[in-house]
């Protein structure tokens, strides 16, 4: 079977990825969260003219004179308007978010006061229309689409959601990734490993990378080498209501390498099985029904950079969200590269930032996708398309950056 390009293998398993149906949350559930919808706000912000500084509120006319003196006839906080109109020769006093009363068209600062005989101030700077005071509607108005559907939201849209006087928000549901081990060779970290087993990790760096992108995560835990095993951990998948499930390990050709076999004795539609790319070939995708299947080599380093590649832009897309593909960025080579193969390349990559904020890109020097140190290490993939002529160091390349 030829090897499938990498760009065809993503767009297989995007193929009808459809957003999520959507849920009501209340504010504080709704962090990181894909809108559903444009938001518009249902309130003006602020609703009058406000002021921005603790000072009186004036007509501009009796304040733009340094010899006037003005008579306080009340005060105005936040939350308590003034109902009475200010007159000629008259000032309020006003703290920050108070309503402009009528009449004011200005506020001084007290700072450029002086209280005169208890009852009036005089004025050390002149006042100007409009000076120190908010404009109703200055921030955003009522109808005004503020926050757009596809968007995940951030702190500060909440923020702003319940400025715009939403307590609770349209969003999608989380898609719900399943992560199914299989091999006989892994014990759990904590564990004292007999001859032949390795401690297993590969979970633990998938299961944060889906939560990281919004999806909740379900363990299926650790399957023996035998397809009853592996079929049992697909069928729990599906019944815990997986929308993706992935599995790692026994991807590849060998007699105990028995995922695909299991997944297809379940009923599951292969669309593709290896792809032209390294670290990652015995990748395989299909569907189950509604769940998405991808299974992962059981390297660890396959496995993350295939998780990386393909997993977070279907969980994006079933989330709804606006931007789903990775950005790839410019930077310098940071040593010599020879010439590629007939595998698109991700070599894993530490970035360093000249002064300037040119990134340089040094791949590391063992490439083996078993080593977890490098990968740890590292802060992007280097992206080298089939066949790539050598590169000199200092030559501009492609890169990925990972994850924080």
């Amino acid at each position: 079977m030829a090897l499938m390009p990498v760009a065809d293998a993503l767009s297989a398993v995007l193929a009808g990825a459809e957003p999520l149906p959507e849920e009501m949350v209340a504010l504080d559930a709704a962090y990181h969260r894909t809108l559903a919808h444009d938001l518009a706000a249902l309130r003006t912000q602020p609703p009058q003219p406000m002021s921005a500084m603790d000072g009186y509120a004036v007509r501009a006319a009796d304040a733009a004179d340094l010899k006037a003196r003005l008579k306080v006839i009340g005060e105005v906080a936040a939350g308590r308007p003034f109902e009475r109109t200010v007159g000629a020769g008259e000032a309020v006093r006003i703290f920050t978010g108070g309503v402009i009363p009528n009449g004011a068209d200005a506020v001084i600062i007290q700072e450029d006061t002086a209280v005169d005989g208890g009852d009036h101030i005089t004025i050390t700077e002149a006042a100007s229309v409009g000076r120190h005071i908010r404009p109703a509607g200055v921030d955003f108005r009522a109808g005004e689409v503020l926050l757009s559907g596809g968007s995940r939201l951030s702190d500060r849209a909440l923020s702003l959601a319940a400025a715009m006087n939403y307590p609770e928000l349209a969003v999608r549901r989380r898609p719900k990734v399943a992560v199914l081990a299989t091999g006989d060779e892994l014990v759990m970290p904590g564990s004292q490993p007999g001859p032949g087993q390795i401690v297993y990790s590969n979970g633990y760096a998938l299961r944060a990378l889906a939560r990281a992108e919004g999806a909740e995560t379900i363990d299926l835990g650790v399957a023996a080498d035998t397809v009853e095993a592996t079929t049992a951990g697909i069928r729990r998948a599906r019944e815990a209501g997986a929308d993706v499930l992935i599995t790692t390990g026994g991807a590849s050709v060998g007699d105990h390498d028995l995922v695909k076999r299991s997944l297809e004795a379940e009923g599951v539609d292969m669309t593709f099985w290896r792809i032209a790319m390294r670290p990652g070939k015995p990748m395989m995708h299909g569907r189950l029904g509604a769940m998405r299947v991808i299974g992962l080599p059981g390297n660890p380093v396959s496995s993350y950079v295939c998780a990386f590649l393909f997993l977070v832009p279907l969980i994006r897309a079933l989330s709804g969200r606006k931007v789903i593909h990775h950005r790839r960025t410019s930077a310098l080579l940071g040593r010599d590269l020879a010439a590629n193969d007939q595998r698109e390349d991700y070599l894993r990559a530490r970035l360093e930032a000249r002064e300037d904020g040119t990134l340089i890109a040094t791949p590391v020097t063992q490439q083996d996708s078993s080593l977890l140190g490098n990968l740890a290490a590292a802060r992007a993939l280097l992206v080298r398309p089939p066949f790539a002529a050598a590169a000199v160091k200092g030559s501009e390349c492609e890169i990925l950056t990972l994850p924080e």
